[in-house]
């Protein structure tokens, strides 16, 4: 039987479920707002609270880590995963923010598909972190995360690809394209944090 003679840090994998569960928050919100678009501000505004929340979370794990002989893997991946999802949650609210500041009147079909492409996605990252600690049977969800990133890719693709053909106004075609490339830069900073789980996992499996 092997024993240690230092305990790791296990407080991390709740934390990092936290930090999942508040990003997949946000992406609900997220997907609310540009389904029902009733106030889009107000919804704006939650996003940017959920933002700070992931950032004291963050801050947190950090402030662990300085202070933790033994963690659970190691540092290096521990940054990059709260880096990562960090990352998504501010796509998040820059794509609300965006909404917003453009003026958009109301979202397109393709806009609330991406949005739902996300929260899938997110929901496959908090179910991955959530099962992290014995880092087995995650294969699953970075698998449905990298075919959600591949739906996206090809959705985004042909709406942009149908800007350019509509004869529409060329103001509008420049604010969907920022908005559709920015909803699908989103669905890849998923797959960034889907790649991440991957590396922890054969490494630590």
């Amino acid at each position: 039987m092997k024993l240690r003679l230092i305990p790791r840090e296990t407080r991390f994998f709740d934390l990092f479920i936290d930090d999942a569960a508040n990003l997949l928050g946000a992406a609900r919100l997220f997907e609310a707002m540009v389904r029902t678009y009733d106030a889009p501000e107000a919804r704006a505004r939650e996003i940017r609270d959920a933002e700070h929340r992931g950032d004291e979370i963050s801050h947190d794990i950090g402030h662990r880590l300085e202070a933790t002989f033994v963690t659970p893997f190691d540092r290096e991946e521990i940054y990059a995963l709260i880096s990562g999802l960090d990352d998504v949650l501010d796509y998040i609210e820059e794509c609300a923010d965006t909404f917003v500041l453009y003026r958009i009147e109301a979202p397109t079909a393709v806009a609330v598909q991406q949005a739902s492409i996300i929260v899938k996605q997110c929901e496959q990252l908090h179910d991955a972190l959530s099962h992290l600690r014995g880092f087995k049977g995650l294969e699953k969800y970075w698998i449905e995360v990298h075919r959600l990133e591949n739906e996206g890719d090809v959705l985004a693709r042909k709406a942009i690809a149908d800007l350019f053909s509509g004869g529409a106004d060329p103001l509008e075609v420049i604010r969907w394209k920022d908005v559709y490339a920015l909803l699908e830069s989103t669905i890849d900073k998923c797959e960034d944090v889907a790649n991440i789980i991957e590396r922890i996992t054969i490494k630590h499996a």
